[in-house]
């Protein structure tokens, strides 16, 4: 049996409950983006079908929506229960961004409730599409806030800490940090791609079935364009992390890439093991891509793992997760691109059942990537909770039973899938989309 140790069941449980709330809160961020993007082409091409994807993807977003509120707030009541050294520190300098994100929400849930009320309430179609704007606007900016948090305990500024309290707080200084800018674009990025992959994901399994309605057809032209957009701006986002973490966190691009010694002309390390002497066996290394990554340069030199104290290193493991990240956004890249460039050959088939099973495939491999993106985010940081000033050991509770609270949040976040699930479900079977074209007098 595990010795009761609350370090460790705290880590685990905002662990768990941080990869639960991801899933909704990207799906969050970037699903009103696509609703918009629907009902503007529905409007302007005079086009029912976009319209109706406006309208149904809005049914299903409000549910997930319902999720990520309760997975959000359980968020901030294990901030304060799990962690409260950190908060106690750390708390003054985020807490106008948590704040800003609270405020965003609310702006972002009013104007929805005011969307979903008023279809078909306007002589004047865009008066409606009008109300989407701050949706999207609210959903974006409250992803930007909370990200500006998780920047800020990987590159805490705007403070000085004197005999162990915090002064001199500058709020503005700790929000935009120097990790803001490429992990606030990589984050609503990412977020903009998956939702893209997931709602195309469900056209190409329509397609799959047979449905070969031009409705399934127009949804996935437009999910997956919107899918090579960003998954072309989310490598390039990726690339300039890559560069942050060489110059601010070079311990956390070494443990990803397994860059024991600094050298110059550094490879890039693709998957393999570690024996027990730490010589790396069965990988596939591209030469100069590290220093190229990290520097721009092929002869740059890279700072290995051997220039660290031991006990500041993040596990080795974070390799695999920066590589599943990588590689899957890689093959992202590659199917809507695809897609993209099948679609503008008129001789070719986008709807081959190859391609449709690579996007399908493409969309919980999305979800995976996000996941392991922020894997790679958290265990990276290791043994930091705010680097340089605080581990993770020192942030944490010492009261009993958050052993207890893991179990229940485990029964909780069970719960909310099953009911989240069998909404979603209900709400679509019930009124196929086949039973509400026709009802809506849509060809």
């Amino acid at each position: 049996m595990i010795e009761y140790d609350p370090v460790l069941y705290s880590r685990i449980l905002t662990g768990l409950t941080l990869g639960y709330h991801v899933i909704f809160a990207t799906i969050g961020v970037g699903i009103p983006l696509l609703i918009a993007l629907a009902e503007w082409i529905g409007i302007k091409k005079n086009d029912e079908h976009y319209r109706l994807l406006a309208r149904r993807w809005a049914r299903g977003f409000v549910i997930t929506v319902a999720i990520g509120v309760v997975t959000g707030t359980a968020i901030g009541l294990q901030l304060s229960l799990l962690w409260p050294n950190f908060m106690q520190v750390a708390g003054h300098a985020i807490s106008l961004p948590m704040f800003m994100e609270v405020f965003a929400f609310f702006f972002e849930a009013i104007f929805l409730g005011i969307y979903l009320y008023t279809w078909d309430r306007f002589k004047n179609k865009m008066h409606h599409f009008l109300l989407l704007i701050p949706v999207v606007i609210g959903a974006s900016a409250s992803g930007f806030f909370i990200t500006t948090v998780n920047a800020f305990m990987n590159s805490p500024t705007g403070f000085e800490i004197q005999n162990g309290v915090i002064t001199n707080i500058n709020p503005i200084a700790a929000m935009f940090n120097p990790a803001t800018p490429t992990k606030v674009a990589h984050v609503l990025s990412s977020a903009y791609l998956t939702s893209a992959f997931v709602l195309a994901a469900i056209a190409a399994y329509a397609l799959l079935r047979g449905k070969n309605h031009v409705y399934h057809k127009k949804a996935l032209h437009l999910t997956m364009t919107v899918a090579a957009v960003f998954a072309v701006a989310t490598a390039l986002i990726g690339d300039l992390s890559g560069k942050y973490l060489a110059e601010y966190q070079p311990e956390k691009l070494a443990a990803a890439e397994w860059h024991f010694e600094t050298s110059t002309e550094a490879p890039l390390v693709l998957g393999g093991v570690l024996d027990e002497d730490q010589n790396i066996k069965y990988a596939l290394e591209i030469p100069y891509a590290l220093s190229i990554l990290a520097h721009g340069s092929p002869t740059a030199e890279v700072i290995g793992l051997e220039e660290f104290n031991q006990d500041e290193l993040p596990p080795l493991i974070v390799h695999y997760f920066f590589d599943a990240m990588v590689g899957i956004g890689i093959f992202l890249a590659f199917v809507s691109i695809a897609y993209v460039v099948i679609k503008r050959m008129r001789k070719w088939n986008e709807h081959n059942r190859l391609l449709l099973w690579a996007i399908l495939l493409g969309g919980p491999l999305s979800v995976i990537a996000i996941e392991m993106g922020w894997f790679f985010a958290e265990i990276g940081r290791q043994p930091w909770i705010l680097v340089g000033y605080m581990t993770t050991a020192e942030g944490a509770t010492t009261s009993a039973h958050v052993d207890l609270m893991l179990y229940l949040f485990i029964l909780l976040y069970l719960i909310l899938t099953v009911s989240c699930i069998t909404v979603l479900r209900m709400m679509f079977k019930s009124n196929p989309v086949e039973r509400e074209l026709k009802n809506r007098g849509i060809e």
